[in-house]
């Protein structure tokens, strides 16, 4: 298995492409929530992720209700969010878990976070400053998720090639 990364109506191709960047590289899977503020087929969204476009499991919904209605169980959402009170690495992951991440420009929606708040979590920031960028927030939550479940198989030791 391995971890469910949702982008509800993102909205920059760059943040997207490079979320599918990170998705590829560490095997999380892509689920994406229309309405998308751009097509896939964007030059953009296609640049920020390179070449890795064929290792990347991309789903697309019409809602976030689509998605909870088909994966949620009570306990396998992350809601991301610069209002939650519980910090990202207090969460405990499991392998499988759904990683949920907002617009760029608005989070998730309000609703959802009330109905959900004690399965938010928040990247610890300045108070002056508003948040992150999406795709750095996303690589924050994917790789602390990561780190907990002993990176899921993941290479973890290189080398340096001999000359």
């Amino acid at each position: 298995m391995a971890l469910n990364i949702v982008l509800v109506e993102p909205e920059i191709p760059q943040n997207a492409g490079n979320i599918a960047r990170t998705c590829a590289v560490t095997g999380s899977k892509l689920h994406m929530v229309r309405p998308l503020g751009f097509e896939v087929s964007d030059k953009y969204l296609k640049r920020a992720g390179l070449d890795y476009w064929h290792l990347v499991d991309i789903s697309y919904y019409d809602s976030i209700e689509e998605v909870m209605d088909k994966f949620y169980n009570g306990n396998n959402f992350w809601f991301f969010s610069t209002k939650a009170k519980q910090i990202h690495s207090d969460a405990k992951y499991k392998d499988g878990d759904f990683l949920v991440f907002g617009k760029e420009t608005k989070g998730l929606p309000e609703s959802l976070l009330e109905k959900h708040y004690d399965e938010c979590v928040r990247l610890p920031m300045l108070n002056e400053t508003r948040s992150l960028n999406l795709s750095n927030s996303v690589c924050v939550g994917v790789y602390e998720a990561l780190r907990q479940l002993d990176y899921l198989g993941l290479q973890t030791k290189g080398e340096i090639p001999k000359k």
